[in-house]
């Protein structure tokens, strides 16, 4: 019977919801035990129905039964029909629900916990213990020793800065009465404030104040021709110095040679050992005094037509005709005069212009 439910399919508890058979009674009827039945009036008809379900012969299977399981049938007027034997009785503490019972044969037995576990897993589990334990012992380490402070014993004993007698005397001569001279009130100000500060630091403008037009710069700028600028400008550079008239002026300070620019446009200036003296852009009207050196320097300038020399007070350029690049432009007097004629005012107004922000105008035609 075991065998032929098998081949159905069917488990104990479906044999029990499709015949409302106990399963314990149906794993008694396949094991042969009448002695787990209540009622043995009942057994007969259960080995039936059973068979039948299972599409046996009822009586042969019923036979078999009772041939294997020593069972004699029981007729309903018969006292052992009604009344279960001491023998087969159950006792209390055993458990009478099956499906309570962990340990039932109809209740589909679950895998193993190691079974459950492979290997590879193990090994994974391990590596990572591993690194976390690796991980935590490097981190505790490297606490420890930034919160350690190690003390190392010198070689030699330092020595004393200043002998002092005990008694207060310094080669027989009290403390007391040796002259102190107290810090003076400049010395004690010169530890905050460097004598590089005693004098302040004075940056001159780019140009006198008298030199800006209301009218070419600010928002008050009237829409006057270019033309009329340009003779402003000459005029101005003309009038700086009138033909005869005696000025008593201070001794000059300024160097003999000058580098000018009308426009803006980009100098560098080398000396004879290849040291770079200036480089960057001069705006329009900004001077550069040329230092004594022994040997004469060189100039390399871009948009070399706003470019003038003042020599001894005299003008002359520019170092290229338009925006072309003059390069290796001696910078001395002799070499100057001899190469670049005296500049024309009117050929270049914004040279005037130039002329009246630095306060020249002589030596221009």
């Amino acid at each position: 019977m075991r065998g032929e439910r098998a081949t159905l399919g069917k488990s104990l508890l479906d044999v029990q919801r499709e015949l409302k058979i106990r399963a314990t009674y149906i794993a008694a009827i396949e094991n042969a035990d009448p002695t787990a039945f209540e009622t043995p009036g009942f057994i007969a008809g259960y080995v039936r129905s059973y068979a039948r379900y299972l599409g046996l012969d009822p009586e042969w299977a019923y036979r078999r039964f009772c041939d294997e399981g020593n069972f004699a049938t029981v007729h309903g007027m018969s006292p052992a029909a009604t009344t279960p034997k001491p023998a087969q009785r159950r006792k209390p503490s055993e458990v009478r629900d099956p499906l309570a019972d962990p340990n039932a044969i109809f209740v589909p037995r679950g895998e193993a916990f190691l079974a459950r576990i492979e290997p590879g897993a193990i090994g994974s589990l391990a590596v990572l213990v591993a690194l976390m334990a690796v991980l935590g012992y490097g981190g505790w380490t490297v606490l420890q020793q930034i919160q350690q402070v190690k003390l190392a014993p010198l070689d030699h004993q330092p020595g004393l800065v200043a002998d002092v007698a005990p008694l207060g005397t310094t080669d027989g001569v009290l403390l007391a009465e040796a002259p102190v001279t107290p810090p003076t009130t400049e010395a004690m100000d010169r530890l905050y404030r460097p004598q590089v500060l005693d004098r302040p630091v004075l940056v001159p403008r780019d140009g006198p104040i008298a030199t800006l037009d209301p009218g070419e710069i600010g928002v008050l700028v009237a829409e006057a021709p270019a033309q009329r600028r340009v003779v402003d400008a000459v005029a101005l550079a003309e009038s700086a110095v009138s033909p005869g008239q005696v000025q008593v002026v201070a001794e000059s300070q300024l160097p003999e040679l000058a580098i000018i620019a009308v426009r803006p446009a980009w100098v560098r200036v080398s000396a004879a050992d290849g040291s770079v003296l200036l480089e960057k852009i001069l705006d329009a009207g900004e001077r550069y005094v040329l230092p004594d050196t022994d040997q004469p320097a060189r100039l390399r300038a871009g948009n070399s037509g706003a470019v003038y020399f003042a020599v001894n007070g005299q003008t002359y350029g520019p170092a290229a005709p338009g925006a072309q690049v003059a390069r290796n432009v001696e910078l001395s007097a002799e070499a100057l005069t001899e190469r670049f004629q005296i500049a024309n005012v009117a050929a270049d107004p914004d040279l005037a212009v130039a002329l009246a922000m630095n306060g020249d105008g002589a030596g221009t035609e």
